[in-house]
């Protein structure tokens, strides 16, 4: 999960091209793989996440491409069979109080759905960053003994006064702090120096080839997508969606793989990217009708109360309830359970191609 570009001085300037990226960005919430949770997790003790923000997203590689990538590169990443998010940042190392720092350019509406929960929920360090401030990635603030709200030159290839906007534990190991991207344009950075994509679908090794095709050999690329543990988590440990359909599937339908109910959350919803309403009406990251939701939605891991149909602490327990009534716990009936969970042989198909993806890839 580590990956690391030498920076190297562009002559004549006190500005680095490229970018030194050591990517750990979701230590912090127990990674298995590229997916999001939609919500904060009971007893964190955190606030609900703003309206906006749909939740968090995990990255399942890394591409670091010196020079910047092209609206052209970008285009074709996009187009990459099996990408479902992407998102690219600016980044260079300058001067901060005449001492290096590795700074990267964000979107702070797009990039705080890629750092832990935690971080990403704080709404005044986001909106701060998004007004013009700094932020610090972890302790790095600390040896600079900044001042929340005090204003520092920030130098690359032009000085910029910049305010001191707050840190957080964004698990992003090597870069010291973010800017947003008006800040980053003024400051010179590398523009679209890096990228993440977040592809659960494809193997990592066909994603990485796919790649590629797209970039060359010049382009660095880095697995970020980890196994997840063959341990089955608490109730109150989960914080992501692989954590929750094993707990799902183990404790509602012991029987049946959660790669089913993986495969089914990714097809139904990206695992919460669209909730809906579908045009049939359906609701949900497991999208349930809500007459469907009236006689099978549980009270699954959520905070106690009535059954939340957006919830994935409650859906996903839900669904995979429904299947073991509906016989996915045997072999003999789990195409018939899918296939009554959305009445087409095309996506029978789908599900059991895509958790054979799953099993093939955590195995």
């Amino acid at each position: 999960m580590n990956a690391q570009r030498r920076l190297t001085r562009h002559p004549g300037t006190a500005f680095l091209v490229g970018l030194v990226m050591i990517f750990s960005l979701v230590a912090g919430i127990g990674v298995a793989r590229g997916s999001q949770v939609a919500q904060v997790m009971p007893g964190d003790g955190d606030t609900p996440l703003s309206a906006g923000f749909s939740g968090i997203v995990l990255p399942d590689l890394l591409i670091v491409f010196p020079s910047g990538l092209t609206s052209s590169d970008v285009t074709g990443l996009r187009a990459i069979k099996g990408v479902r998010k992407l998102m690219t940042f600016d980044g260079a190392q300058i001067s901060l109080a005449g001492r290096p720092v590795n700074v990267i350019g964000v979107d702070p509406d797009q990039f705080r759905s890629w750092v832990p929960l935690r971080a990403a929920s704080d709404q005044e360090l986001w909106t701060n960053l998004a007004n013009g401030g700094f932020v610090g990635s972890g302790e790095s603030a600390r040896p600079f003994g900044l001042r929340l709200g005090q204003a520092y030159q920030l130098t690359g290839r032009s000085s910029v006064t910049v305010p001191y906007a707050g840190s957080a534990l964004l698990n992003v190991t090597g870069v010291d702090f973010l800017v947003n991207q008006a800040v980053s344009a003024r400051l010179g950075l590398v523009q679209r120096v890096a990228a993440l994509i977040s592809a659960p679908g494809p193997r990592v090794a066909v994603l990485t080839s796919r790649v590629r095709r797209v970039l060359g050999t010049a382009a660095e690329v880095v697995v970020l997508r980890r196994r997840p543990s063959s341990q089955v988590v608490q109730p109150g440990q989960i914080t992501n969606y692989i954590q929750l359909f094993q707990a799902s599937a183990a404790k509602y339908c012991p029987s049946m793989s959660w790669t089913v109910l993986a495969a089914i959350g990714q097809i139904e919803s990206g695992d919460g990217q669209n909730v809906g309403p579908s045009t049939a009406g359906a609701l949900g990251p497991m999208q349930f009708l809500p007459s469907t939701w009236a006689t099978w939605g549980i009270d699954g891991f959520g905070p106690p109360g009535p059954p939340d149909i957006m919830n994935p602490l409650d859906a996903v327990p839900s669904a995979a309830r429904l299947l073991c009534a509906d016989g996915a716990g045997t072999p003999a009936g789990l195409r018939q359970a899918i296939f009554d969970y959305n009445h087409a042989t095309w996506y029978v198909n789908e599900v059991l191609a895509l958790a054979a993806e799953y099993a093939a890839e955590y195995r």
